[in-house]
């Protein structure tokens, strides 16, 4: 996908800063709420309807927001508490939900709980997701249109004794239809879009205890996980391909791809809670995973040439995959100024397996290959720090951390009665010492300053961590009503120990105010930029030629900023005024041109305009909720979606912008009883 780090980033900051318009954050009815049968009572809903009005891209704005017009319940609460806390049958429900009926981000939670014997715990979530893709060769054939849906139940028996029973049930679940394409018969063949049918399933059973005693909590846990995928794509009749003119056909297309694997595990926890000079935290766990799959591809049709082809592709294989990971922490409370801390860490993950490969074209056997890897990862960690306050308004602290690891793997193929196999091993190392220092020169202002550098002798990726420093310091005013915090960060890492150099360079500034005023008057905004480059060697194919000692740029700057205002109107009503904005600039250019060749980067004309992303979102929205009853509110809001991603578009191409325009607006009543 074209989507770049800073989209995400961008789409990120926006969410954070800005949540939707609805549901409302008011609430109705009276705080102690009702007694009744020695319960105390409190419960409320906000129902409503959505409308949305789009324009553009529409499946680019139901893959970044995604809300639909519809009826829906926009969220509940509910609570009913013992008053004296030793009810007959439970001393607690709670159930909240948001979102359901018609939103795509839908989510309720219950709590049953007896303070004596009982706890039980569940959350359950759906989240609609839709990605378009891209447009890729010639057919604009890419599409997902899924619904993720999680379950979690915990159970807990006799929370308030000092050993504890649990267990849990966790269910992922991933369905929807999906559109892809393929190339079939050659590497000069047509392409197809074929349709599937997207079956993803993971459940998580487990058991385990906690156990109390002098000061020491234990904790142990048994579990098991089991995945399964049993996706399938296919054509449902004949088809001439992207370019009807060739005599590349499809008639007849099935492919099967089904996936398992389990995974038990164990985690044990061990933590003492007893205030004392020392503490001690340490941590174990281990997970043998088991993954089998399968890919079956049947395609009936013509070449090329127009000769007939009759294709069977059987790719088969397992893998093991054991994680064993423990880690120990140890401080020291010598005085009340000085804190000492060391944490040592132990990880291993070993991952290896055999697949095969057997194609029949045309009722002969072409090929039969067979493959065995193995890949194991060891890192011993062990970090050192300290803190001490030399006065009320100075404290320091600082740390050292040494990293090593080894990383082996084989690489094996069996061809008939060839054998080939590859051994690698490499180790490296990395020693980070860091630095800091707080600062309290008056009682409304502090102020925190840190540094970190690092390096690594041997990194095993061209863009992994080696020669790097990192720096950065924040400052806050508080005073009664407001708030003022400033922050910066600055990221530097050289990397010239592998295939390509490769350096980067990471920079965050971020100014925030928030203010509170009498009579429910408040406000809050704020300003970050993140910027971010990279260089990298570059080595591909041109024209059947191998390209090497080229470049890679990329840059981005991006530049957000929001700003909410609330107040009240005669205690009767509540107004919400919000703006978000967030724009990357990229590197200064607004269209897709050649950059001047002095600077570094690539030649290719067609790389050039992927070496930066300029977009832009930005999203203001308005609300009202006005008192109709001490028990019931009416709300509504407007909200506004505007987003465009038009560099390096061709003109009159097949998907000739990413932008999109969406008002959404709801109404709904808030009623408690």
């Amino acid at each position: 996908m074209r989507r770049s780090p800073a989209l995400l980033i961008l789409i990120a900051a926006a969410a954070s800063a800005q949540p939707t318009v609805a549901p409302s954050p008011g609430s109705v009815g009276t705080v102690r709420g009702k007694d009744s049968g020695g319960y105390n009572f409190t419960n409320s809903f906000e129902a409503g309807a959505r409308g949305l009005s789009t324009s553009g891209n529409e499946l680019r704005y139901r893959s970044d927001v995604n809300f639909r017009s519809g009826v829906r319940l926009f969220g509940s609460r509910l609570a009913i508490h013992s008053k004296e806390g030793h009810g007959k049958w439970f001393d607690e429900i709670s159930l909240s939900t948001q979102g359901l009926g018609n939103d795509p981000y839908q989510f309720s939670s219950l709590r049953v709980q007896h303070n004596r014997w009982y706890r039980y715990d569940m959350l359950w979530r759906i989240n609609d997701y839709v990605n378009p893709g891209l447009t890729g060769g010639l057919l604009p054939g890419h599409v997902l249109n899924t619904r993720r849906q999680w379950q979690d139940h915990d159970f807990v028996f006799l929370p308030g004794a000092p050993i504890k029973f649990l267990a849990g049930y966790s269910r992922n679940s991933q369905d929807g239809p999906a559109l892809s394409t393929g190339q079939f018969f050659d590497s000069r063949g047509d392409e197809f879009a074929h349709f599937g049918n997207i079956g993803r399933r993971q459940s998580e059973y487990r058991a385990g205890f906690e156990a109390n005693a002098a000061g020491f909590k234990l904790i142990v846990l048994r579990g098991w996980q089991r995945y399964n995928e049993d996706t399938a794509t296919g054509l449902s009749q004949a088809s001439p391909g992207a370019n009807p003119n060739d005599r590349t056909t499809l008639t007849s297309l099935r492919i099967t791809e089904p996936y398992k694997g389990d995974t038990p595990f164990w985690r044990v926890n061990l933590l003492n809670e007893k205030k004392s000079w020392y503490a001690v935290n340490a941590r174990f766990s281990y997970a043998g995973g088991k993954r089998n799959f399968l890919f079956d591809e049947t395609a009936l049709g013509t070449d090329r040439l127009g000769n007939n082809r009759n294709r069977q592709i059987v790719i088969a294989g397992d893998a093991r995959r054991p994680l064993t990971t423990g880690g120990l922490t140890f401080s020291l409370f010598p005085t009340q100024k000085l804190i000492l801390t060391n944490h040592a860490s132990f990880h291993q993950i070993r991952m290896s397996g055999d697949s095969s490969y057997r194609e029949v074209n045309n009722g002969s056997l072409l090929s039969g290959i067979f493959r065995f890897n193995t890949l194991s990862v060891r890192t011993f960690t062990n970090s050192s720090d300290a803190s001490y306050r030399a006065a009320r308004w100075l404290s320091a602290f600082a740390g050292f951390r040494i990293s090593s690891r080894r990383t082996q793997s084989i690489e094996g193929e069996r061809f008939g009665a060839d054998i080939e196999q590859f051994r690698y091993s490499q180790s490296n190392r990395l020693n980070a010492g860091t630095f800091g220092v707080r600062l309290t020169p008056m009682r409304p202002l502090s102020v925190v300053l840190d540094t970190e550098i690092g390096r690594q002798d041997r990194p095993f990726l061209p863009t992994s961590q080696k020669d790097y420093h990192i720096a950065g310091g924040r400052v806050q005013y508080k005073a009664k009503s407001v708030t003022v915090s400033a922050a910066s960060r600055a990221n530097y890492n050289f990397n010239s120990g592998s295939l390509f150099t490769h350096s980067s360079r990471n920079r965050s500034q971020s100014v925030d105010v928030s203010w509170a005023g009498k009579s429910g008057l408040s406000a809050d905004a704020g300003y970050n930029h993140l910027h971010a480059d990279a260089l990298t060697g570059l080595a591909y194919f041109a024209s059947f030629n191998l390209i090497t000692g080229d470049q890679s740029v990329y840059v981005s700057n991006i530049h957000s900023i929001f700003g909410h205002v609330n107040f009240s109107i005669a205690k009767r009503a509540d107004l919400t005024f919000g703006w978000t904005r967030a724009q990357d600039t990229g590197d200064g250019r607004s269209r897709a041109t050649a950059v001047s060749t002095s600077r570094p980067g690539t030649a290719l004309p067609i790389l050039q305009s992927v070496q930066t992303y300029p977009m832009l979102y930005q999203s203001p929205l308005a609300r009202v909720s006005v008192r109709l009853h001490s028990r019931v509110r009416w709300n509504g809001g407007y909200q506004y979606y505007h987003f465009s991603e038009d560099f390096g578009v061709p003109a009159g191409g097949p998907t000739a912008s990413q932008g999109y325009n969406a008002h959404t607006l709801y109404t709904s009543i808030l009623w408690s009883f």
